[in-house]
């Protein structure tokens, strides 16, 4: 008798729909990214109003780091490169994005909530899964299993 997990469940068994998946995902963390360059001072607003010490102290900082890992690992999820590294690193952002920041100010910023909150339950999937079987991490698995057994020579 098999054992069905939940996540089993709602993910996806078609690696077309799962590549989607992954592709949308890297690309909403992306463009948030982006979106966090251009206009940083709303993101420094943002964790400053979270009224947390070591936030409100590091603000700036903040801001740039979380920008820069939003636009890196968008850019590694999306393209299936080191996905589930790129997907654990996204989820403590997220994670704080959604509980900490995003949920004080629900009723001004709805959208960035709701979106925050799919971006965590997309990225926790992506961490789950992995890259699936059309990325770049499979593309490299494979080349090394060709070269481990010495067909992948010119």
């Amino acid at each position: 008798m098999a054992q069905n997990d939940i996540p089993d469940k709602l993910i996806p068994n078609n690696p077309n729909a799962y590549s989607l998946l992954r592709i949308l995902t890297g690309l909403i963390i992306l463009s948030r990214g982006i979106n966090f360059i251009f206009i940083m001072v709303n993101l420094t607003a943002m964790i400053q109003q979270a009224d947390i010490a070591v936030f409100t102290e590091n603000s700036s900082a903040l801001s740039l780091i979380i920008a820069i890992l939003d636009v890196g690992c968008g850019l590694f999820i999306t393209v299936g490169f080191v996905t589930r590294a790129s997907a654990i690193i996204q989820l403590p952002i997220l994670l704080v994005a959604v509980f900490l920041v995003n949920i004080r100010h629900i009723s001004e910023h709805a959208f960035e909530f709701i979106l925050s909150l799919v971006a965590l339950f997309l990225v926790s999937v992506v961490a789950y899964k992995g890259g699936g079987p059309f990325s770049a991490d499979e593309y490299f698995r494979r080349g090394a299993a060709l070269d481990k057994r010495g067909e992948n020579r010119a």
